[in-house]
């Protein structure tokens, strides 16, 4: 679903998420659900967001850039139960398109394509994971045969067969496990965001809104790439978590040295 909203006279921008239909709960998730991105609150040059943490790039921030493939590594977190008899569900991935277009995070993108894991905890405290990929508007895709564990690291790589042909081979590997999933399937994306990204799926039903966060341990981000370069991350394209109160529970650490890789920290102010 492609929502955009605006809260009273504030510049809000709505994006589109990713997930996968989670294990820890009979609870339905909804994974093309919007995320509000605010500039600058409590952190210096940092977005904010209502289900996203990490970083997003914009065709207009990086000066008229389109992006036509995107790498990621990351290593899967441990997740468990942050609230007492509480269902909490979480997922980290890479993407193209739903994010900010410009720097002030004023234009959205209606358009998706990710992949990514799914760090998941029900009422009794017991954690599931698994892997996915996504298409927005239509549902995400879990990807069978794929065991999923924390500590694992996974590598991710999204990319058109041929710029600008809306083409696009979608790639998981489980470098742990030594497994790889890949797929390549026709998508018409804008090509104007990229983004690496922990988040909140949207629970729907009888009690909707976004899912609550489980603790999880630190997750880091590296060999991050666009268009086959360096991704060359800034510290104003942060993203932070807030809860409905504008209560920052997630947030990214600076770029690494290497430009390429953060971290990212749940139930968090700051990420070393």
């Amino acid at each position: 679903m492609n929502l955009r909203t605006a809260v009273g006279a504030a510049a809000v921008v709505t994006a589109l998420c990713a997930g996968v239909t989670a294990q820890a709960s009979a609870s339905p998730l909804a994974h093309g659900h919007f995320v509000k991105i605010q500039k600058h609150r409590t952190k210096a040059n940092a977005n904010q967001s209502t289900n996203w943490f990490g970083y997003n790039q914009g065709t207009l921030e990086q000066g008229g850039k389109q992006f036509n493939s995107i790498t990621g590594d990351w290593t899967v977190p441990t997740a468990s139960q942050h609230t007492k008899d509480q269902d909490a569900y979480s997922s980290d991935w890479i993407g193209i398109g739903g994010g900010c277009v410009d720097a002030n995070c004023t234009i959205g993108d209606s358009t998706l394509i990710q992949t990514g894991t799914e760090q998941d905890v029900d009422t009794a405290g017991n954690s599931s994971y698994s892997a996915w990929w996504e298409l927005i508007p239509g549902p995400s895709i879990d990807i069978s045969n794929f065991p999923v564990s924390p500590g694992d690291h996974m590598n991710a790589e999204i990319a058109e067969t041929v710029a600008g042909a809306n083409v696009w081979k979608i790639t998981l590997k489980n470098v742990t496990k030594g497994q790889t999933f890949t797929t390549t399937v026709p998508y018409s994306s804008t090509h104007a965001t990229a983004e690496w990204i922990e988040e909140t799926p949207l629970l729907i039903g009888t009690s909707p809104g976004l899912a609550p966060l489980p603790n999880l341990t630190k997750t880091p981000f590296s060999a991050g790439t666009t268009n086959g370069k360096n991704a060359g991350l800034k510290a104003s394209e942060e993203i932070q978590l807030i809860d409905s109160n504008g209560h920052v529970i997630g947030t990214p650490s600076a770029p690494s040295a290497t430009l390429d890789g953060l971290n990212v920290c749940a139930w968090a102010t700051s990420c070393s």
